[in-house]
């Protein structure tokens, strides 16, 4: 399958490059591409949740931002400033202001000051690059002492990492248990495992460049798979999380940093003695974090946590080799005596884009009920082809069956709820559970996969018959094409096991399909109808004037939010 997934994709073996068994991640097909040349010296860019590039110039000592569906430049700082690296999470920048000898956050126009070091120290103490976790916290080096720091968010600093020969670029792992630095001089990567934030351990040599003697480890990235990305003296190398080289990315000049960006985080900027270049790739890195003060607007939902739920961000909840997949769990207070119970919310994206964070404002929504909500990630179809994705699905819910009582969940009422793409997968999950051919290897193969309850938001049912089988022989259907591997011709026992329609039976869990009044209200009436005559409870909401993807949007979202609410609630009577 995954040598069709390539045919699809319109790529070769022999197109590809590698130096190890892993699979590829850069997408050949898509040239590199220039996209602006005339920096000073561009370094540490940074995607925002606005789809827009922060790329400071250092040499230029100007602050860019980007918008490329635009293609539109803008200059948001008046002052000049020497910024070598910048960091977007939590709705901010973060900037490492390696003239000024300090590091800074953007404040309207202006940079405010969040820790200030000496100018006049031996060895001079500028910070050169930066991370910042899921909690706002920040790491950054300091190349001359050759030191990391960490800076909680309102406290002050501490040593992290010390006697390390010019660290320069770093970076966290997705689940935030890893540290990786390069060290410039050495050409090496060094990983530190985290046993709390600001915490080190011992470190490891993880990777060295061994591409001649010209000096340059520098900037660094990481994909949501955990591949570690660092520009070279020539190219930007990725490696998986276990140090197993993949491939190279060359550049026409020698590249300085790099961070994964656009509108599905799929391509990588690079900055570079050349400027700024972006290349495709065939997996994605990951969203920034969303901003926890973002008040709710006239259409779009709050993100703020409530004060009486409790947030765990990136929990392993599956793990294929060194593949981990990752989970965001919101656990409110629950009455003494008692346990809730959860969601399992499954984000949508054409099985292709889309990540955990973009259901954010519904998890916490359903959080703000009594639900302990589990906003997941499932890998993609760049990444690895169907069932993969719903081998994740049903690792979690054998994960939370298996942790019930850590997130004070009641196991016999765990449900699952999801969004177009992710409208399928918890279908499936509610037909297909106890497959073993969908239920895959994550791990917790002793836990109970079956839900009480499954809500379809406008995702389909029917994949080897109907709409999307059809356009898949036309090509219309690119997503499913290449999610599946091939149109539903060329892999007809593929699109047969990704259907939900077609595992309909009487032991399946009730299913209630919402759908807005714009959104093909009539596409699940045959799977309606079949679990009526199964006689499985089934019903369906559509919501006047809502287009697809409303329930992510104000009104919608309080409204689906409520009416999961009900179902749910009628289910344990």
């Amino acid at each position: 399958m995954r040598a069709l997934l390539l045919a699809v994709l319109g790529l070769s073996f022999a197109h590809i490059s590698l130096t190890s068994a892993a699979e590829p991640v850069v997408n050949r097909d898509a040239p590199l591409e220039t996209i602006k040349t005339d920096f000073g010296l561009a370094d540490g860019p940074s995607w925002t949740d606005k789809n827009s590039l922060y790329v400071p110039d250092v040499k230029g000592e100007t602050l860019y931002q980007f918008w490329p569906k635009a293609d539109r430049w803008a200059t948001p700082l008046q002052e000049k400033v020497r910024i070598s690296a910048s960091y977007f999470n939590r709705g901010q920048l973060f900037v490492s202001d390696n003239g000024n000898s300090r590091i800074a956050v953007l404040n309207g126009n202006q940079l405010e000051t969040l820790v200030q070091h000496d100018p006049a120290a031996k060895p001079a103490q500028k910070p050169n690059d930066l991370v910042v976790d899921v909690h706002g916290n920040i790491y950054y080096t300091l190349t001359g002492p050759g030191e990391v720091r960490y800076l909680p968010q309102g406290s002050s600093e501490s040593l992290v990492v010390a006697k390390l020969a010019a660290p320069n670029g770093i970076i966290l792992s997705p689940d935030e248990a890893t540290l990786y630095v390069s060290a410039y001089a050495d050409k090496q990567i060094w990983s530190y495992p985290l046993s709390a934030p600001g915490k080190a351990g011992e470190g490891s040599l993880f990777a060295t460049m061994d591409d001649g003697p010209e000096k340059g480890a520098d900037g660094m990235s990481i994909d949501r798979a955990g591949n570690v990305y660092c520009c070279g003296a020539a190219d930007v190398w990725i490696w998986t999380p276990a140090g197993e080289l993949i491939e190279k990315i060359n550049t026409p000049t020698r590249p300085i940093n790099c961070s994964f960006g656009g509108s599905d985080m799929n391509e990588l900027y690079i900055t570079g003695f050349g400027g700024l270049y972006r290349q495709a790739m065939r997996i994605s890195g990951r969203s920034p974090e969303p901003a926890p003060f973002a008040e709710a607007t006239e259409s779009s939902p709050s993100t703020v946590l409530p004060e009486n739920v409790t947030a765990y961000h990136n929990i392993p909840y599956a793990q294929y080799g060194t593949r981990k997949v990752l989970a965001d769990i919101f656990v409110p207070q629950s009455k003494a005596g008692t346990t809730n119970p959860a969601v399992i919310v499954v984000h949508g994206g054409g099985w292709m884009k889309g990540d955990k964070t973009k259901f954010r404002a519904l998890s916490l929504e359903l959080a703000r009920r009594g639900y302990t909500t589990m906003a997941i990630e499932y890998r993609l179809g760049g990444e690895a082809p169907f069932p993969a994705a719903i081998h994740d699905c049903l690792a979690a819910s054998r994960y939370l069956h298996a942790h019930a009582k850590k997130y004070s969940t009641d196991p016999q009422r765990i449900y699952a709820m999801g969004g177009s793409a992710g409208g399928h997968l918890v279908g499936l999950m509610a037909t297909g559970a106890g497959n073993p051919q969908l239920e895959g290897n994550g791990g917790w193969a002793d836990a109970s996969s079956k839900l009480k309850g499954a809500i379809v938001m406008a995702g389909p049912m029917q994949i080897g018959t109907g709409d999307v089988a059809e356009r898949s022989k036309t090509g219309n259907s690119f997503y499913s094409n290449l999610f599946i591997g091939g149109s539903v011709d060329e892999n007809p026992e593929g699109y047969q096991l990704a259907d939900a329609y077609e595992k309909i039976t009487p032991d399946d869990c009730p299913i209630l399909f919402l759908v807005g009044e714009l959104d093909k209200p009539e596409r699940n009436a045959p799977s309606r109808e079949k679990l009526q005559a199964a006689g499985v409870k089934t019903g369906v909401v559509v919501y006047p004037d809502a287009k697809h993807g409303c329930w992510n949007q104000l009104p919608w979202l309080t409204q689906f939010a409520e009416d999961a609410d009900q179902f749910f609630q009628s289910l344990e009577h």
